[in-house]
């Protein structure tokens, strides 16, 4: 059994509007995980239910903020924070682990139940750029130097999911237009579980689906790679099933996600060999170091 709360505020100076998330927790237990999801570009704290829910029927207390790029806030393009929205992301999930005090204390029944130790970061798509920050990952300068180190030492693993590659194979659209595009995995230590499609081809690279490849190949440290065979950018629907961002819905895409990213999750936060990475065959590879 399991609850969620929402909208739970935090307040935010400075960016417009207070941010509000979405707080889902198992109904029973003690010294929970955390997981703090950041959600693809124009979604919400509503979605991403095949990935959040799933985590959190498993022992984990998800958190998921409702960006400002989000099509339920309406933010125009023109708007002034619109060059800025990449931070003010980054910003929402430092945000939340500053305020996980006022979350307890919001949500019904939660107060004293977060293990404030095991903390975790995911995303999809623009979400895993920006919970990759907190791992480690940089933005290259215009004159290719790693910029500001916005990792948080809370932050003791991730699960990255079309995460996107290097910005020297951006497209000169994408080059110009987003500039934030240009990550530097080098510093990305902490353990991640990275998962890309076989057929994801953005429309931002110039490359092949091994771009997203990139954030495997090019961090250090503890590191896997789900390779999905047949895979979209939706990876099989984890934004949602019959939601116009799925292309290839596969539930058994889906559930292979569940099963290996809170498998990995357990290993990363708690040192437990759970066997997660069995099992993958024939729906993909998955290859770490």
């Amino acid at each position: 059994m399991w609850t969620s709360t929402q909208p739970v505020i935090l307040p935010a100076p400075g960016r417009g509007e207070d941010l509000q998330v979405r707080v889902s927790a198992p109904a029973t237990g003690a010294d929970l995980p955390v997981i703090v999801f950041s959600h693809g570009f124009g979604w919400s704290m509503n979605g991403y239910a095949p990935l959040t829910d799933h985590w959190t029927a498993n022992g984990f207390v998800v958190v998921q903020p409702t960006h400002l790029d989000s099509r339920t806030l309406a933010v125009p393009a023109e708007d002034p924070r619109t060059p800025r929205i990449w931070r003010f992301r980054i910003e929402d999930l430092k945000r939340i682990l500053d305020g996980l005090d006022v979350l307890e204390a919001e949500v019904p029944g939660l107060k004293g139940r977060l293990d404030r130790g095991r903390v975790a970061v995911a995303g999809h798509s623009w979400g895993a750029q920006t919970a990759s920050t907190l791992l480690g990952a940089r933005i290259l300068d215009a004159d290719g130097r790693p910029g500001e180190d916005l990792s948080d030492p809370r932050v003791k693993a991730g699960v990255l999911l079309a995460l996107a590659g290097l910005g020297d194979d951006l497209t000169p659209f994408a080059a110009e237009r987003f500039p934030f595009m240009r990550p530097y995995f080098g510093d990305m230590a902490p353990p991640a579980l990275i998962v890309a499609g076989d057929r994801d081809r953005s429309r931002l690279s110039t490359r092949g689906p091994d771009w997203f490849t990139d954030p495997y190949v090019h961090s250090p440290g503890d590191k896997s790679l789900l390779t999905l065979y047949g895979a979209d950018h939706s990876l099989g629907g984890v934004p949602g099933y019959e939601v116009a961002e799925t292309t290839d819905e596969s539930p058994a895409r889906v559930a292979l996600i569940q099963r290996l990213s809170t498998g990995f999750l357990r290993s990363a936060l708690y040192g437990e060999d759970t066997g997660w990475q069995e099992g993958v065959a024939p729906l993909g590879e998955l290859r770490s170091k």
